[in-house]
């Protein structure tokens, strides 16, 4: 069975192949990734990422963009391992909406 995000043979419409620039909170989730991954630690793999990506389901993964996805496996993978908690995450992310502060 094809899962959601399997995009691979249907029709998607014209790729407009243009460079960006890139937000402040994605520099950060890029940065984020590459901490969290060998060869500077062992915490996330590319593997690990993915298989978190592609398991958010199909209402969450088509409402997010490309780093909101790789925010959510990487949250997904902390938890899963016990770096972080729900809780911990919940009030972190609670104290920054407090602030007022953009999620960059």
């Amino acid at each position: 069975m094809r899962s959601h995000h399997d995009m691979g043979g249907l029709p998607s419409g014209p790729v407009v192949p243009s460079e960006h620039d890139y937000a402040l909170w994605e520099k950060r989730v890029d940065a984020l990734m590459k901490l969290l991954s060998p060869p500077s630690n062992d915490l996330l793999s590319t593997d690990v990422l993915r298989r978190n990506i592609e398991a958010l389901g199909p209402d969450a993964y088509d409402a997010m963009s490309y780093y909101e996805r790789w925010m959510a496996g990487m949250c997904n993978a902390l938890l899963q391992r016990g770096v972080i908690t729900a809780d911990e995450l919940g009030r972190k992310m609670a104290e920054i909406e407090a602030r007022g502060e953009d999620a960059a």
